[in-house]
């Protein structure tokens, strides 16, 4: 049986279900396998996945976060949680794209959201929690890369280099609880409010890293990345301030491409990693060069 039969069947056959299921495969994913569930006249959105060692997502920790999420208000309810299986309530309204991130009204909306993240799960989060630091994440892909025999292992070296002084340009840190992976595709519009889904990298971190994540993944103006960061800290930042954040955007652009490298090596999922990690890489080589231009790193 194939690896996505054998994920549909243990979608259908968990204990939850108040009668026979039939799971439809749900879109979008590039971690897990997603399915939609109708049961008892309600609707679910069921995540297969097991542990994924080599990218720091371990269920435990998924779990924990989505239910702090839902018990924060940000996001939808655990429903059912097993090893291996986490069966979330169905939100009905509409994904984002980078195209509504970048309307201004929207993003006025995503602040509070991003806000409560932050200030709130911590409140309600229960057991061992993850930590997610960029830096570590990118010396441990260079490992993998180098190890496993990556296409780019000729371009490591340097890029950890300019990891290194990234890392030292970021400088100390306050440790908020963060969402770490950014996407448009992981905010919820139901009509009424926004919903932040999918916490397989949740963990304590730096705010800088969601703020850049959500300003490089979803292509906002420098204007716009200006007003976010006073909107998110309550005054306008000053230059030495915004180069720190610069720096971090311009990590969690090259965590994106270095993600997407391993993804070429273990994912079995049907999807270009390749243009992904050629796309990501490009966006990091330009978000670098600005970040020079306004007088970060050495020349």
């Amino acid at each position: 049986m194939s690896e996505s039969k054998l994920e549909l069947e243990k979608a259908a056959k968990l204990p939850c279900w108040k009668g026979t299921v039939t799971p439809e495969p749900l879109s979008g994913g590039i971690t897990n396998t997603n399915f939609i569930v109708s049961d008892g006249g309600d609707r679910f959105v069921v995540r297969i996945g097991e542990d994924i060692p080599v990218h720091g997502v371990m269920r435990f920790n998924e779990q924990a976060a989505s239910q702090a999420a839902f018990e924060a208000g940000v996001s939808p309810e655990v429903v059912y949680a097993e090893p291996g299986a986490l069966v979330l309530r169905f939100i009905d309204g509409q994904t984002l794209t980078p195209e509504d991130i970048r309307q201004d009204d929207m993003l006025a909306r995503i602040i509070p959201l991003i806000l409560r993240v932050h200030r709130t799960i911590p409140r309600y989060f229960k057991g061992p929690s993850l930590v997610f630091w960029v830096f570590h994440v990118l010396r441990d892909y260079a490992q993998t890369l180098r190890h496993e025999g990556s296409r780019m292992a000729t371009e490591l070296n340097a890029l950890m280099e300019t990891s290194e002084t990234l890392e030292k340009a970021v400088g100390a840190i306050d440790l908020i609880y963060g969402h770490n992976d950014l996407l448009a595709a992981n905010f919820i519009d139901d009509g009424d409010r926004l919903w932040l889904v999918d916490w397989d990298y949740a963990g304590y971190n730096s705010a800088l890293f969601d703020l850049g994540g959500l300003a490089s993944n979803n292509g906002l103006s420098s204007e716009q990345e200006r007003w976010l960061l006073t909107a998110y800290f309550g005054s306008e930042r000053d230059k030495s301030s915004y180069l720190r954040y610069e720096a971090m955007k311009c990590a969690s652009l090259l965590r994106e491409a270095m993600w997407s490298m391993v993804q070429e090596i273990h994912s079995t999922l049907d999807f270009d990693f390749v243009g992904y990690t050629d796309e990501n890489m490009t966006r990091f080589r330009s978000a670098l060069e600005q970040f020079k231009t306004n007088g970060g790193l050495d020349g």
